[in-house]
């Protein structure tokens, strides 16, 4: 299992993406890494881990303004209720904790468990930024490296317009 900067960013080396970093202190929300992301350019995601009531596994990736209605993706996604993942099973899974969920996780992902959503914003991006597995870091990438990436680990992403959601 990869679990940190160094071996992510490696892992994306070896699967011919380029890649950026950007070191900065820990965020753990998408409002307390305001100040790096407008310094950076590209999307800048906010990541969901979530837990079906049936026992699947779902990681959303979204631009940080998107609203996600996370009590009603389930019908969007086909699966049962949605609720949080459990910060053990996160770490199990994609080896991050909290505060460092990120697509690059997926890499850890071998059994693929982990369901993959992607909001149709964030796929329209031309640069997409997440944590390199670390919440001291952001990587930026191209979106088709985005969707390269994902395909690569065994994940073939589900896009929603997140927009086009109604609200319940």
């Amino acid at each position: 299992m990869i679990t940190t900067q160094q071996g992510c960013l490696a892992q994306l080396t070896d699967m011919g993406i380029s890649h950026q970093t950007h070191d900065h202190p820990a965020v753990f929300t998408v409002e307390q890494g305001a100040d790096i992301k407008s310094r950076l350019p590209g999307g800048h995601t906010k990541n969901l881990f979530l837990k079906s009531k049936d026992g699947q596994y779902v990681l959303v990736c979204a631009l940080g303004g998107t609203a996600i209605e996370v009590n009603q993706l389930h019908k969007q996604i086909g699966t049962k209720r949605l609720s949080f993942g459990k910060p053990e099973d996160m770490t199990r899974l994609l080896g991050v904790t909290p505060g460092s969920v990120t697509l690059f996780g997926l890499m850890n992902d071998a059994g693929g468990k982990v369901r993959l959503v992607i909001d149709a914003a964030l796929a329209a991006c031309e640069i997409v930024n997440f944590h390199p597995l670390q919440n001291t870091a952001t990587t930026a990438i191209s979106s088709a490296d985005m969707m390269h990436f994902a395909r690569s680990t065994g994940h073939d992403p589900l896009v929603i317009d997140f927009s086009a959601t109604p609200s319940p």
